[in-house]
């Protein structure tokens, strides 16, 4: 929200033109001229009587006017009176009342007179009164005794001041009485009720007057006021009253309104225009009335009409006539209503159309003096010349007076004269001063010369020429030294020689000269112009909600011209910032920390410099959690449910958006706090359903956006009445600890279920599908019983009734629960394995007849366990495996076997008491699978053209090795992969040399064992070829030159500030390049060389998990990719903390055994040479 504080183009133009026109017809004080009043006293002037009276009276002319006063129409004179001084070269008046004299022998009508050889101006008649504070008369003050719900004025009758007083009512304690619809003061002073209640009953009812203009209060006596009823009717108060007064004393009842000011049906009412009018209406009723007020035949005028004293009283200010007519005012309440007419008329006192105003002629000319001027009714005009009525005055030959117009022709320098003119009715009276001044002057140019004006681009400049010459002269405007006339549209010429550039620009900037010339002259004035960037906020404050004790901050950042000094000033509410160290202002911006709630509001940046303002606002809201809610109120209370209401504290700027209820029981468990209900933000009354024998309190918390209020205060205790128990207890169950028990427990009623004293259980049971009777027991404070000597593992029926000393619960529903349980007693029989892979097989079984469970059947476990490995002949550790598949499943899924390996298992049945006897072991056996990766690989003995390799075999053969293949291909200076070479090698070898290899060059191998099944997991390793003895002499000859050495330093310079941006990168967490280098040299078999051309791949430096560019190769990733299976998870049973579906399947997760990743073949440690390094860049 940004505004512009600079006055508009218009408006400053208008006030500076208007401004200067009055200064364009003053006189120069050094030629002569008619006196001019310039100050004087107000007409109604009121003295303080203890004070010194001044009246002023101050003129200008030339000749220095002399001073002259009338006192109700005659000559005073100041010289009889020691009491009256008159100040120096002044008419301002005197009068010293401090030092004896008395301010009522001053009272009158004063008028005052300057007079020079060219004229006399006279002021207005002046009215001097001493204001008055007079005290209270003494009366006699009889109570008043009034019946609950009848009206009561209290009068208060202030005495006559002035000016008159300001009447308000207050106690003994000097507290202002509190006021309402009901209890209102009207504008005559007087305190109305409409009904009195018996909370007005009190015997200081106290009016008091304050005199504004002597700073005194007088008091009236205190007024007493007894409110009764018939039935608080005493034999004390039956002896003041007489037997009319009770016998006729009814109960309160409802009256419609009637009015108690003004009387009757209509009234009229007469304002003066421009003044404040009001009217008022005070009803008596009960309920209390409400007042409305229309205008008849119209609308009440907008933006001038308010409502005062709870719409009692009708305000409309700056009265017109259009305001005039009939202005209804209605008090209704639920039983009728009743009105007022009154009749509004609008009289004027005179006010001006035209006033007179100062003319200067050169002899010879013509000219008009006009007094204009309307009123209600309309004013009559009279002419007076140097305070002489014209008709009386000297005769002027070139004067002519024509109603309210003088007309001046072929005038001389004997019609210099100051003319009054009166314009007056029954409501008051104008008198203004016009002189006319006969001279004859070459121009001047009141305007300062080189007189420099600042304006902001847009905006409008105004450049004065402020003059005066008799003629009047005629002005000119050129812009620079040898400018042409100003002349267009884009000008604008006033009649007081002001040049108006509507909307200055920046090429506006300049020197204007201004001309005037007459018949008697010529003068000139430069003046200059610069024309400077407008101040702007660029990032404007934003609205802010912030919680409370948080910080906020606005931002205010300005763009301004570079030669003005912008100052910004932060407020809040348009007052200053509060002196609070909180509030941290800075350069750009303003910051509040630690926000309270009194930091709510608006806060504007502003932005000034010399020429112009700018501003922007923002609204801080500060939000919190709500302030608990008060006045817990409990109604309606009956046996099973009470209404709660309270009132919400303050939502602090969040509105609430629900409410909590919570309830202790006093009886069962105080202190402990339980929630009962919520309901929405808006509703503040809720039905609560109760329990019997609960001693109840409540407490509700507000809840907002920000969060949960604290609690309110606790409400009054309800105790609501015992009753039977509503309800049993919950969650019955029946299950054996030991084969010959059943154990019954349930959750136990809360204290508040109960329902009444003396809480008790009848526990009720009987076996199932037998013809026997219920067996029961009652039982109190436990929740648990055990029926002993019980069938191992049948069902029974189970029921647990509550009752309390006023009797029993409803019948409670039955459940059935079973006995103990025991052991099975077989095992499943006819298991079977059937290997579906080298890692996956399936069993199966039989069941076992559910008899022999002897309890709830969970399933079956099925124990295996590794015997030996087929591809070695030593024994291990034993590490038995358990798989657990839920229900009367017949099959499951073994996963995760080992490849070439014998294994045995058994099968169990399970029941909720543990494992049956295991079937007799199976043995099965897994076939062949791939191997693992050599165990490693080395590189050793480099020549000129051949490597050594040797390696370990897998770790995991997995079955019968068959052979290794070892593949590899070179990789040149840019890392790209040359063509890849297969050889195979027997399975009983564990080195091999390669010969006829390039010398000094980087080979890339890849090596891996295979079974019958196929290829297992290989490793990469890579190597260098020794360089050739006399290409590395010949390269040291080369570098022995010393222009090559000058290039190696450069280049090793250059590497080594690559290598320490690296460091640098790996330390910030980057990937070290020999690394991703090694990565990238991965599985040949997929990094082919390029068909059209048999040139090298690219060789990638990306990371593992990033694909290669086309050509490249992919890494690989070195791990034994598991055997896919078809199979359903719901195969596969679960390890021994499994657990089991509602729906009796197992679901769980499996996976191959996952061999342990080879470790990387050894990157070459062969740190490079300085020749190496050279041979890299030939």
């Amino acid at each position: 929200m940004m505004k512009k504080k600079s006055v508009s183009a218009r408006k400053a133009s208008l006030v500076l033109f208007l401004c200067q026109m009055i200064s364009a017809l003053d006189v120069p004080l050094d030629l002569s001229q008619p006196p001019t009043i310039t100050q004087q006293s107000p007409k109604d002037y009121i003295v303080d009587p203890r004070e010194n009276i001044v009246i002023q009276c101050e003129a200008k002319g030339k000749p220095p006017p002399s001073f002259s006063w009338t006192r109700n129409g005659t000559h005073f004179d100041i010289d009889k009176d020691a009491q009256v001084t008159m100040k120096p070269n002044s008419g301002t008046l005197v009068i010293n009342i401090m030092n004896g004299g008395k301010a009522e022998a001053y009272e009158g009508v004063y008028q005052c007179t300057a007079r020079n050889e060219r004229g006399a101006a006279v002021s207005n008649n002046i009215v001097i009164r001493p204001s008055r504070s007079p005290l209270w008369t003494k009366e006699k003050l009889e109570p008043n005794h009034v019946r609950e719900g009848d009206s009561l004025v209290l009068h208060c009758r202030p005495p006559v001041g002035l000016p008159p007083p300001i009447i308000f009512w207050m106690d003994n304690a000097f507290q202002r009485l509190p006021q309402s619809e009901r209890v209102s003061q009207g504008l005559n002073g007087d305190l109305y009720f409409s009904n009195v209640q018996p909370e007005d009953t009190r015997e200081d009812y106290i009016c008091y007057a304050r005199f504004n203009h002597t700073q005194t209060i007088q008091q009236k006596q205190p007024i007493s006021v007894k409110v009764f009823s018939m039935d608080s009717l005493n034999d004390t108060i039956a002896a003041n009253l007489s037997d009319t007064d009770i016998f006729g004393a009814k109960p309160v009842t409802e009256r419609q309104p009637v009015l108690l000011t003004p009387t009757g049906s209509t009234s009229t009412k007469v304002e003066l225009r421009g003044n404040v009018l009001l009217l008022e209406c005070i009803a008596a009723g009960l309920p209390t009335p409400v007042i409305r007020w229309i205008k008849e035949g119209g609308e009440l005028p907008a933006n001038r009409t308010f409502f005062e004293n709870f719409k009692k009283t009708l305000k409309i200010i700056d009265v017109s006539e259009a305001d005039s007519g009939n202005y209804k005012c209605i008090a209704r309440n639920r039983l009728g209503s009743a009105h007022h007419v009154i009749s509004v008329t609008v009289k004027a006192a005179p006010y001006w159309i035209t006033a007179p105003r100062n003319l200067v002629l050169s002899p010879g000319e013509d000219g008009t003096l006009i007094c204009r001027a309307n009123g209600n009714p309309k004013p009559d005009i009279s002419w007076l010349a140097n305070g002489v009525p014209i008709a009386i005055a000297p005769e002027d030959p070139s004067r002519k007076v024509d109603g309210d117009t003088i007309i001046f022709s072929h005038v001389q320098e004997r019609s210099s004269a100051v003319y009054q003119c009166n314009a007056s009715n029954e409501y008051g009276y104008l008198l203004a001063n016009a002189f006319v001044n006969v001279l004859a002057e070459p121009p001047r140019i009141l305007t300062p010369a080189n007189k420099l004006y600042q304006v902001i681009a847009d905006s409008p400049a105004l450049l004065d020429c402020a003059y005066f010459g008799s003629p009047k002269p005629e002005i000119e405007w050129f812009k620079g030294v040898k400018g042409s006339i100003l002349r267009g549209n884009e000008y604008v010429f006033h009649d007081n020689g002001t040049l108006e550039i509507p909307v200055a620009q920046k090429d506006s900037t300049g020197t204007y000269t201004c001309v005037a010339r007459n018949e008697l002259g010529k003068i000139q004035n430069e003046v200059h112009l610069e024309v400077k960037d407008p101040t702007m906020i660029i990032k404007q404050p934003e609205y802010k909600v912030i919680q409370r004790y948080g910080q906020a901050s606005f931002e205010c950042v300005i763009k301004h011209d570079s030669t003005l000094l912008p100052t910004i000033i932060w407020l809040k509410d348009n007052a200053e910032l509060p002196d609070d160290e909180r509030f941290l202002v800075g350069k750009d911006n303003l910051t509040i920390m630690n926000v309270t709630d009194k930091d709510d509001g608006t806060y504007t940046c502003i932005v000034n410099t010399t020429l112009d303002s700018v501003s922007a606002s923002a609204v801080l809201t500060v939000v919190a959690r709500p302030n608990p809610p008060f006045d817990l109120e409990l109604t309606g209370q009956l046996e099973r449910s009470v209404e709660l209401s309270w009132i919400p504290g303050d939502e602090n700027n969040s509105p609430i958006t629900n409410f909590v209820i919570e309830y202790e029981d006093g009886l069962h468990e105080p202190g402990v706090w339980h929630y009962q209900t919520e309901v929405p933000g808006t509703q503040t009354t809720v039905q609560l359903k109760l329990s019997p024998y609960v001693n109840y309190s409540f407490r509700v918390i507000a809840v907002n956006e920000i969060g949960r209020s604290q609690p309110s205060e606790p409400s009054e205790q309800y105790l609501t009445k015992s009753a039977n128990p509503d309800e049993n207890p919950s969650n019955v169950q029946g299950i054996g600890s030991e084969p010959d028990n059943l154990v019954i427990t349930w959750e136990s009623l809360k204290g508040f279920q109960s329902n009444g004293p003396g809480l008790q259980y009848k526990v009720s049971w009987r076996q199932k599908d037998v013809d026997d009777e219920w067996t029961s027991v009652i039982v109190a404070n436990v929740s648990k019983y055990i029926v002993s000597g019980t069938p191992t593992f049948v069902p029974y029926e189970i029921k647990v009734q509550a009752l309390n000393d006023l009797g029993y619960a409803p019948e409670p529903s039955e459940v059935i629960g079973h006995s103990g349980e025991d052991l099975p007693m077989v095992a499943p029989g006819n298991v079977q394995v059937h290997v579906i892979n080298s890692t996956l097989a399936k069993v199966h079984w039989d069941t076992v007849p559910l008899k022999t469970v002897r309890g709830h059947l969970q399933g079956y476990k099925v124990y295996y366990w590794k015997v030996q490995s087929l591809s070695r002949r030593s024994r291990r550790h034993v590490e038995k495996k358990i798989l657990t598949f839920r229900g009367n499943k017949t099959f499951g899924m073994l996963p995760g076997l080992e490849p070439y390996s014998s294994y045995k298992l058994n099968v169990r049945v399970v029941n909720g008491k543990g494992e049956g006897p295991a079937s007799p072991d199976k043995l099965f056996k897994t076939p062949e699978g791939v191997p693992s990766s050599p165990s490693f690989l080395r590189i050793t003995n480099p020549t000129l053209d051949s490597l050594t390799l040797e390696w370990g075999s897998p770790t995991h053969p997995n079955g019968v090795l068959t052979s290794y293949i070892l593949k590899f291909q070179p990789i040149n200076n840019t890392h790209e992969l040359g063509p890849l070479v297969e050889i195979r090698i027997p399975a009983n070898e564990s080195s091999l040399i390669l010969k006829n290899l390039n010398y000094s060059t980087r080979y890339k191998f890849y090596f891996n064992a295979q079974t019958s099944v196929g290829s297992g997991s290989q490793i990469t390793e890579e190597a260098i070829t020794i360089m050739d003895e006399a290409m590395a002499s010949r390269q040291v000859d080369i570098a022995t030159q010393g222009w090559f050495i000058g290039l190696m330093c450069a280049v090793a310079l250059l590497i080594l500030i690559l290598l320490i941006v690296c460091f640098i990168r790996r330390n910030k967490g980057g990937k070290y390049p020999v690394k991703e280098k090694e990565d990238a040299h991965a599985d040949p078999e997929i990094q082919p060389m390029k068909e059209d051309d048999g040139t090298f791949g690219e060789y990638s430096d990306a990371e593992d998990h990033k694909p290669l560019k086309k050509g490249s190769r992919t890494p690989s990733d070195r791990t034994v990719k598991k055997e896919d299976s078809d199979d359903s998870l719901v195969d596969y049973g679960e390890g021994v903390n499994g657990q089991f579906n509602e729906d009796g399947s197992f679901i769980g997760q499996y996976s191959g055994k996952k061999e342990k990743e080879p470790a990387e073949g050894n990157e070459s440690s062969e740190a490079p040479s300085p020749v190496n390094a050279m041979n890299s860049f030939v």
